[in-house]
This record gives C-alpha cells, structure tokens and sequence, in this order.
C-alpha cells in the first residue's frame, strides 16, 4: 500500500526515521541532526530497502523552511534590518566573493574549468538559514546583535543568491569552460537581471505599503473571533501565502518572502501568539529539511574521493568561516561579534543545492559536483554544533574577565554607565521589559526600589540606558547575564516573560546561583505554574486567576459574595510550593 500513497509514506517514515535515529543520537550525546540525516540517507535511492519519493521530501522540506523564516522575521524587524545594514550588507558581499574564489581554487586543483569552478565555489559560499536559525535559537542567541547582524546576513545573501541565478548564463557561456550556446539562450541577461531587481523592488513596496496594515489587521479581526484553530489556520495561511505568492509573482525564495511577511507581522501585538501557535508545526516540519538532504546524498562518495570531500568540507568550515571572521573585524566589530558570525557560516545548505542543480542544468558543473556539495553540506552541518560550542566557550572565558554591563551581547552603541556588579545589591531583577515587566519596573521607580532589567529587546534596552537605567542586553537562561544583573546580590527575581519553558530555565539557574533569592513569575496554564513551582519559584501568577480573583472581589464589593477568606478559593492566583 505505501506505493499508492507516497506522502503518507514519506511523511510516515521520515518523521519515524527522524525521531528513533535522533533519540539513538542523543543517548550517544551527539547532535540529533546526525539522526535526521541518516534517516534520509537510510531512504535516498542509494540505499536498499523503501525509498520515499525524493520530490515530496523537498517540498515538505521546504515548508519548514517557510514557517521557520517566518518565526524569524516575527522576532525581526525591519528597523532591526536597517541597524545592521553597515554590516551585513558589505560583510555578505565580501564573504560570498572570496567563499567563491577558495571554490574556485579548489575546484582548479580538481581539474576543472574556470567557469565550472565559479559556480561550484558560488554554491559554497552561501549559508543553510535553516542551520543558523536553529543554532542561534538553540543559544538564546537570536534576539542578540550578533543574532541579528547573521540573520541579516543571510537575507543578504539570498538576495544576492537570487541574482546570481540569473548571471548563471552568463558563466556558462562567457568563461573558459562555458557553453556559448547556453549564453545565446538567454543573451538577454542584463533585461533579466533589470527584471529580478524591479519585481524585488515590487515585492518590498508591496509589503511596505499595503502589508503592514492589511496582515496586522486581519489577524486581528480573526483573533477577535475567539477561534484557536482560525486563529492558527490564518497565521499559517498568511505565512505560506505570502511566501508563494512572492515566488511565483516576484521571483523571490520562499524564505525570504516568509520572512517578510514575519517582519511584517511583528508590528502587531499578536505576534508572540502568532510564533507560539505555529512552533509545533515548524520544528516538525524543520526536520524534514535535514531528512530532504540525506536523501540526496550517496555514501559511496565517502568512499571513492574522500580527499575531495575532506577539502570541500574544510573549504566550508574553516576557509569561509575565516573569511566572515576577518571581515567583520575588518568592520571594527567587537571579536564576539566576529567569532559568532563565523561560526554561523561555517556550514551551506539550500541554496547551495538550487544552485547546484541549475549548474548542471547549464553544463557548468560535472556529476561529482553535486556530490562533493552534498557531502560539503551534511559535513558543514554536523561540524556546526561543535563549532558554535567552541565560539560560545571562548567567548564565556573572555566574558568571565571582561566587567561589562552588555555580556548578552557586545555593547550597544549607546554607552550609559551603570554600577559595577558589587555595586549592586538589595535590588530587585525584572526579566521582559514588555507590557507587565514595564507595570513592575513603574512601581518599583516609585517606592524607591533599586531594579536590573533584563531585556532581549535592543531598543527597550537603549530606551532605559538613556535614562541611565541598569540595563542588561541578553537572554536570562545564560547564567553570564543573570551575573551582569546581580543576582547573587538580588533580593528578588520578576519573571514578566510570556515562555513559561524560558522562565523555568531561568528559575533553575537563578535559584542554582542565589538559593535565598525570592522568585516570582508569571504563567499561562496550571501545567506551566506546576512546571515552575517545581523549577523552584516562589510565587506564580496566572492571568487567568488574576482576572477571576479581580470579578470576584467586585461581586464581593457589591454584596453579592461574601468576602473570600485568606488563602482560600484562589491561591492559583498566585501559588506558592
């Protein structure tokens, strides 16, 4: 029966494959991507036993691809784009022009054609965002500047990916090496090229313009409604449409038009429900990406040019990485900045394929080339874990000697002066410096508290260092900025942060660092208020009881309740252990 339903089967088998091999993975304490790229290897056609249909898998593959963009650009705005622009932009450039040039040298001592060297060099030099994505979120490190500076980055790169789709020709006929018939073809490679950037252009006024107050809106009016399912079904249409309709209307990738439309949808109060009601999706879906790669590769590459293999993967994680390196420091850019930028790139992924394929569509690259990029991409990607812990450990060690407020990230333009962590003490730490986190921040400025603010947020970090408030740009689970704020010194901890699996995390390490440190947090569900009285809170909140507690004290106020006793009825408003 599998033959008659081939995307039953292959959703089947690959989230089956992905799931067993991933725990096996996990148990052995390696990364679980190594678990979803044997599982793909395991049903590619170059291994016996049941093949999933390789078209379906990158389809599906693609989708995650899509909600995962779309995550992204919900955490990103496009001020967020512009701050980095400096950056980004040049930095992507130069990197992608000198990745291509070690390819192409490597594809020389290989005995290829310049043209084919070109190309094959083109297709190493541009990042897997699904990788980058998943790492950085796995570190807390997406909301940072650096977090920021890679995710611009690589919509850099993909706009430039796009271009170099349509100059493709170009190389295939106008290089040594090249096919000139190919060139004839699409001799009208200028109009083209004039054509991709007026339907970009289009796409950005589109959603500038008439986006931003139509996505906004509507998801509104179906949150309104009341619905959960509607309300995910729109979130979910809204990120697919928009990405297909960018394909297919502006030529534009399917991720760079989810992402988009997340940028877009940031503007609205929704987004964090919008983000968490498509995470279960989108993490599913994102494992089919790596399944989709393993499909693609033959192990016996491995076997028959393994030197080739070992120098492509090298050209990859070290000589790319290398030269994002140098660059970003070239910029004037702190080292952190740099080693983490590095570390982001140090690995390729879908485009590379696009690239590929459209290569040896043009006569450009050999065979073997899709090969050696395939072993390139799954090398890259299962070296990037150990690579990003070797960047985040240098950067602790240095961190651990440098006494600077900004130890989230590298420090903010805005320079405020602030205590130095001794002079810290008796004060209280407020983590989320949004609607409830601000309410609480108000309050204690008006008794006199001294207070800490912990926030991801760049703006809502410089907005308070204006004023020459202690603020800690950073994420609260890394133990380094629950030290910058200190906790050790604190009285208090306020978790004002919606991610009850976030605020456990920061519960365990803060009360692992301050064992008499009262905790207080909010929640959303008695699973999540259970979840973080057993982390170690002192005290949980829940909206919902609130709102209970305040209708039930007003029916008590007009005569209609007696008053409810102390610690009876509704200590869920606000349980203690």
């Amino acid at each position: 029966m599998l033959h008659e339903t081939p995307l039953i089967a292959t959703l089947t088998l690959a989230f089956v494959g992905a799931s067993v091999l991933g725990l096996i993975a996990g148990r052995l304490r390696l990364p679980p991507i190594l678990g979803y790229l044997l599982a793909g290897v395991a049903l590619g056609p170059s291994t016996p036993g049941f093949t999933a249909n390789p078209e379906l898998a990158s389809e599906l593959a693609e989708i995650g691809v899509i909600l995962l963009m779309f995550g992204v650009g919900l955490h990103f705005s496009y001020r967020d784009l512009v701050k980095v622009q400096s950056i980004a932009l040049p930095g992507a450039i130069a990197q992608i022009v000198v990745a291509t040039l070690l390819g192409a040298a490597l594809a020389s001592g290989m005995g290829w054609p310049l043209a084919s060297g070109l190309a094959f060099g083109l297709a190493l030099s541009v990042a897997s965002t699904v990788v980058l994505v998943r790492a950085l979120e796995e570190r807390q490190l997406l909301d940072t500047r650096s977090g920021h500076i890679a995710v611009g980055w690589l919509v850099i790169e993909d706009l430039v990916m796009v271009a170099a789709l349509v100059f493709l020709p170009v190389i295939a006929g106008a290089l040594p090496g090249g096919r000139p018939d190919v060139f004839a073809e699409h001799g009208g490679v200028g109009l083209s090229l004039a054509a991709t950037f007026g339907k970009l252009a289009a796409f950005v006024a589109l959603m500038i313009l008439v986006g931003r107050r139509v996505i906004p809106w509507s998801l509104a009016k179906v949150a309104s409604l009341g619905s959960r399912e509607l309300f995910t079904l729109t979130v979910l249409s809204m990120a697919v449409g928009v990405a297909y309709g960018a394909a297919k209307l502006f030529d534009v990738s399917f991720a760079l038009g989810a992402f988009a439309a997340g940028m877009i949808l940031k503007e609205s109060e929704l987004s964090h429900k919008a983000g968490d009601n498509i995470l279960p999706l989108r993490d599913a879906f994102a494992v089919l990406f790596f399944v989709s790669v393993g499909m693609l590769f033959d192990p016996r590459t491995l076997l028959e040019r393994p030197l080739a293999v070992l120098a492509t993967v090298l050209t990859i994680v070290v000589g790319k990485s290398l030269a994002a390196f140098l660059i970003v420091r070239a910029f004037r850019h702190p080292r952190d900045t740099a080693v983490l930028i590095a570390a982001s790139l140090a690995q390729i992924g879908e485009f590379s394929f696009i690239l590929t394929s459209m290569s040896q569509s043009l006569g450009l690259l050999p065979e073997e080339a899709r090969d050696l990029v395939l072993a390139g991409a799954i090398g890259s990607i299962l070296l990037n874990p150990a690579v990003f812990s070797l960047a985040t450990e240098m950067r602790a060690r240095r961190l651990a000697r440098t006494p600077i407020r900004d130890l989230g990230d590298e420090p903010l333009k805005v320079d405020i002066a602030t205590p130095h962590q001794s002079e810290l003490a008796d004060h209280v730490i407020v983590v989320g410096y949004g609607r409830v986190g601000r309410r609480v921040k108000e309050a204690l400025d008006r008794d006199g508290v001294k207070a800490a603010v912990i926030d991801t947020d760049i703006e809502r970090v410089e907005a308070l260092r204006r004023n020459a408030e202690i603020a800690i740009l950073g994420n609260a689970t890394r133990e380094e900025v629950l030290l910058a704020a200190g906790v050790k010194t604190a009285v208090c901890l306020v978790l004002a942060i919606p991610d009850g699996f976030e605020s456990g995390e920061i519960v365990t390490r803060a009360r692992a660092l301050n064992p008499q440190l009262r905790i207080v947090a909010r929640a959303h569900s008695e699973e999540q208020t259970d979840r973080l009285l057993n982390s170690g809170a002192d005290r949980v909140v829940m909206g919902e009881s609130e709102i209970a507690r305040t209708m039930l004290a007003d029916l008590s106020e007009a005569g209609i309740l007696l008053p409810p006793q102390p610690e009876q009825g509704l200590e869920a408003v606000a349980r203690s252990p």
